[in-house]
């Protein structure tokens, strides 16, 4: 809902009528009014003094007069040296609220014809989801609704890294100490269970290296530290039973494959319960031991096209030196894949599943390199969504120092964090006697809508790119920009049309067609609701959530003001009830909107 169109055109067409002069409308600049002066939209008109040859007063004074006999949504104007500040009629207010109440798929987007493909969370089945796949999964699942919103046809993908010597460890501790021991046995999520075996492996190793370094010293006494480490890394009895697990999972031996299968099986499991508890799911589920393999024809094809090139030692490379990079390894001398290579291959599998135009791979800023190789190789293979790459890099979440520790003492798993938000939520909540007269079940319903509210709305808060501090106890406050900001405005809200609908206030459109004059604080409401459509398009070209997260606060914090400045059930004049309960009614309306498209669930009550 663009209300700025038309005074833009009359601008134009007042600067062409008295000036002769064709402007273009991206020229002209329309801003939110300050505060302290009167009216809504505010025009610079410093970059059309040359143009007029006149001062700033006399040009503001021209193009307000014109805009008062040409445009009727204009009703008033005041000049503040170059800026003409704008009043609009509050027929077009009100007009406007009534289209957003009459719009039942208001935001919705009409169909791009684009397909879009958001690869997010590529889970390691050694351990279970951590810290960094929170934020991870929240701006993949997020940008997903974002961007369906906007019209785009959009499916989900993970890509779950299933096999490789990491994989390997576990299974090769739980096979030496595992006494056969079950999820069920021990009373664990099968994620945690498997990833307890990673930490178990990884200490064993460490002990081996320990053991074995003064006897590499001894032997090779000349040697460097840092080499001398590498031979004995590799050479551990540990580290050469687990290469020989891999080797024999190549080889699809029966005994490797069926314990590598229970295993995951129990990942999987906790997995799926991590996923639910966060709010997130898939179109389409990847796994490295299926796609691992792929790629090497489209290597192959490449080379045979000059693409790419052999070295000496028959190992195959692609030279990125002329866009900035360097040479890159695509296969090895001995025929093998390298990372990059499964990449190309998954990538052209991804298309035949789901012709994209655009494919978004939610993965960390470590990986920025690969995604630029990756995008660079494609397009050199001609591949029709290689423009369409985009890497949504995002910075690590870290912790206040002392606030959570994980087992391993250095990252925090998702379910211990879930659970410690959910604590602190009952905990707070209940202080401030938030869920008074709510029973057990709909209270401990509140808290984790509460807990994971927090949560997503703080890492989706900062932008992407950055690094962020994440401080479990200041993201779960009433007051501030936070979720449970934001969730307790909505409940404020929906009681508020639950007294309208119970005292039978009739709710007519028609009789704000009386409304002759708004408050400043209702028309800014209205003015923000009818920028929702255009802070999706925002949020979707930028693969952004961090925008729509600033709107939606700002939201709030306006509505507050108009609940604390005006009422709505004491005010006599029926129109202006009337539209302050529709007004009400939309801010809430978005505001659940706006929050779901982010994830993040609202409640009715509070």
């Amino acid at each position: 809902m663009n209300l700025e169109l038309p005074i833009i055109e009359s601008v134009i067409n007042c600067l062409k009528q008295h000036f002769q002069t064709d402007i273009n409308a991206q020229k002209i600049s329309l801003q939110a009014t300050p505060r302290e002066f009167e009216g809504e939209l505010t025009l610079v008109v410093f970059p059309f003094v040359k143009i007029a040859k006149c001062k700033p007063e006399e040009l503001a004074q021209k193009i307000g007069d014109f805009l008062l006999e040409n445009c009727p949504m204009i009703s008033k104007f005041n000049i503040v040296k170059g800026f003409l500040n704008l009043s609009i009629s509050p027929k077009i207010w009100t007009k406007t609220l009534m289209q957003i109440a009459e719009n039942q798929d208001f935001g919705q987007a009409t169909p791009k014809n684009i397909k879009v493909m958001v690869e997010y969370s590529s889970p390691n089945t050694n351990k279970p989801l951590h810290l960094g796949h929170l934020r991870n999964n929240f701006l993949g699942f997020s940008v997903s609704n974002i961007l369906q919103k906007a019209g785009f046809e959009v499916m989900k993908s993970n890509i779950v890294n299933d096999r490789g010597i990491h994989i390997c460890k576990s299974m090769l501790a739980y096979k030496k100490f595992g006494k056969n021991e079950t999820p069920q046995s021990v009373g664990k999520k099968g994620d945690h269970l498997v990833g307890d075996y990673y930490v178990i492996f990884d200490k064993a190793y460490k002990q081996e290296i320990q053991e074995l370094l003064p006897t590499y010293q001894r032997e090779f006494p000349n040697e460097e530290l840092e080499k001398l480490m590498e031979k004995v890394e590799k050479n551990t009895p540990l580290m050469l039973e687990a290469q020989e697990m891999l080797r024999k999972w190549e080889q699809n031996d029966p005994e490797t494959i069926e314990l590598w299968k229970k295993m995951n099986g129990w990942v999987y499991e906790g997995f799926a319960q991590t996923y639910q508890q966060m709010g997130v799911s898939f179109d389409k589920i990847y796994y490295e031991s299926e796609t691992y393999l792929l790629g090497k024809k489209t290597v192959e094809q490449g080379l045979k096209d000059g693409i790419f090139f052999k070295k000496e030692n028959q190992s195959v490379w692609v030279d990125l030196t002329n866009d900035g990079l360097d040479q890159k390894l695509l296969l090895r001398s001995d025929g093998t894949s390298v990372y990059i290579t499964q990449d190309l291959g998954l990538a052209d599998l991804k298309f035949q599943d789901f012709p994209m135009q655009q494919s978004v791979y939610v993965v960390g800023n470590e990986q920025d390199y690969h995604f630029k190789v990756l995008k660079l190789v494609m397009q050199k293979l001609g591949r029709s969504y290689a423009n369409g790459i985009f890497h949504l890099s995002y910075g690590m979440v870290e912790l206040p120092s002392g606030k959570m520790k994980s087992r391993e003492g250095t990252v925090v798993d998702a379910d211990d964090l879930m659970a410690e938000m959910i604590d602190i939520a009952r905990q707070r909540t209940f202080e401030l006697g938030k869920t008074d007269g709510f029973s057990a079940e709909d209270s401990e319903k509140l808290y984790k809508m509460l807990a994971l509210g927090a949560l997503k709305y703080y890492l989706l808060k900062v932008d992407p790119q950055k690094k962020m501090m994440f401080n479990p106890e200041d993201s779960i406050d009433f007051q501030g920009d936070t979720g449970v900001y934001v969730q307790f405005a909505h409940a404020k809200i929906a009681a508020i049309v639950r007294r309208a609908e119970m005292l039978e206030i009739p709710y007519d459109s028609n009789a704000f067609e009386n409304v002759n004059s708004l408050a400043n604080v209702e028309i800014e409401i209205i003015r923000h609701l009818a920028n929702f459509p255009e802070r999706i398009e925002t949020a979707a070209s930028r693969y952004d959530p961090s925008s729509l997260v600033a709107y939606v606060y700002e939201l709030a914090k306006i509505y507050s003001r108009f609940y604390a400045e005006l009422s709505v059930f004491q005010e006599e004049n029926v129109a202006k009830r009337s539209l302050r309960i529709a007004l009400s009614k939309q801010a809430g309306r978005v505001i659940a909107l706006s929050m779901n498209l982010l994830g993040i669930d609202v409640p009715e009550k509070m």
